[in-house]
């Protein structure tokens, strides 16, 4: 019997807007086997990137319960939920968000070096070779170009050997050479690390590639598919 990765049990999420509370998450219930990889789709504004940062840790659920990898991250607090990412939870954002002062190598070392890692420096190196970046590391990000901020972003995600992978439309500043590398890329390290993946995005190829698509609408589960990986 195949273990649960990820468990929402009536989650919900409200936040204060201009005009008061606003509800974006409504009663979801999700579970996510082991690695598996499920892609969540929907219009804009139906909660997908609220939803990924709920199953992260990176927002609180106003209500229900969220377990990943059977710990209950709605009773931890925020040193608890930072450590726990850095052992077990790789992501990838639209925008990168890698540290515009720091050296690609040095971007994908700072979760090692966070975890105590003795030799961050080397394993990183050998990640960005694994994204085909070994002759970039020294290179800050304002010297990159697109496609390869990215590639920097999957390596510091990935170089913690996660066990949950999330991210959020990971190929969506960029163009289509870009952004097909980027969906092998990121499939090649799901499969290296036997990851789950959990991915937001409008992309109907890269959802294709995943074992079933969630559709969200209005903060609320619409549909379930599963479909044959391409």
């Amino acid at each position: 019997m195949t273990a649960t990765a990820l468990s929402l049990d009536s989650v919900d999420l409200t936040l204060d807007g201009n005009a008061g509370p606003v509800k974006i998450i409504k009663n979801v219930s999700l579970n996510v086997d082991q690695g598996e990889a499920v892609a969540v789709t929907g219009p804009s504004g139906s909660g997908k990137t609220s939803l990924l940062m709920l199953m992260s840790g990176l927002e609180r659920a106003s209500s229900g319960q969220i377990s990943v990898l059977g710990h209950d991250l709605t009773t931890m607090n925020e040193d608890a939920l930072a450590r726990f990412r850095r052992r077990n939870v790789g992501i990838v954002f639209q925008s990168f968000h890698l540290i515009p002062t720091m050296t690609a190598l040095e971007n994908v070392s700072t979760p090692l070096e966070l975890s105590g890692v003795d030799d961050a420096f080397r394993v990183a190196e050998a990640e960005l070779e694994a994204v085909g970046l070994s002759h970039r590391i020294k290179h800050y990000p304002a010297q990159l170009s697109g496609g390869e901020q990215q590639r920097v972003a999957l390596a510091r995600a990935s170089v913690v050997r996660p066990k949950v992978l999330l991210a959020d439309e990971p190929t969506g500043n960029l163009d289509v050479a870009n952004g097909n590398t980027i969906i092998e890329l990121l499939f090649r390290l799901r499969q290296r690390h036997q990851a789950t993946l959990v991915l937001v995005t409008h992309s109907v190829r890269l959802a294709t590639k995943c074992g079933r698509t969630v559709s969200l609408e209005d903060g609320r589960i619409r549909a379930e598919d599963p479909q044959e990986v391409q």
